[in-house]
């Protein structure tokens, strides 16, 4: 029997000093609940995301890729109010989609941590769903 809960926001070994969810913790937890599926969604970066992918899906879970991001209004304002927002990918395009956001975040978008701005967000929406933080 398959519970309705699945976790959509997790934190992985992977969100520097913030989570602490090894891969084979999380798969072993979600065999015990009877969850069939589960997000990572480590804060700034998807470091963990092909590890998690392949040891869920090895495991006959279904893997869902996220990510929180920090959204800002300007990532060219050094001096800026962060907003947290968890993206999960829907599809392909999706993937996609977060690649990029990540990569923007990480390199024009960082100051102190990885940011991205509305406008860039709103352009590469497609295939991603948002949820509050």
């Amino acid at each position: 029997m398959k519970h309705d809960f699945i976790h959509l926001h997790l934190h992985s070994k992977y969100s520097m000093l913030d989570g602490m969810c090894r891969f084979e913790d999380i798969i072993e937890a979600c065999k015990q609940n009877n969850m069939h599926a589960c997000a990572i969604t480590d804060h700034g970066y998807m470091y963990g995301a092909v590890e998690f992918y392949s040891s869920m899906a090895y495991a006959g879970l279904k893997p869902i890729i996220g990510l929180e991001t920090y959204v800002v209004d300007d990532i060219r304002q050094k001096s800026r109010e962060k907003n947290h927002l968890v993206l999960l990918v829907k599809n392909e395009i999706g993937y996609k989609n977060l690649l990029k956001i990540a990569t923007l975040a990480a390199t024009d978008g960082f100051y102190y941590k990885p940011a991205v701005d509305r406008a860039f967000l709103a352009a590469h929406a497609e295939g991603l769903i948002a949820l509050s933080a």
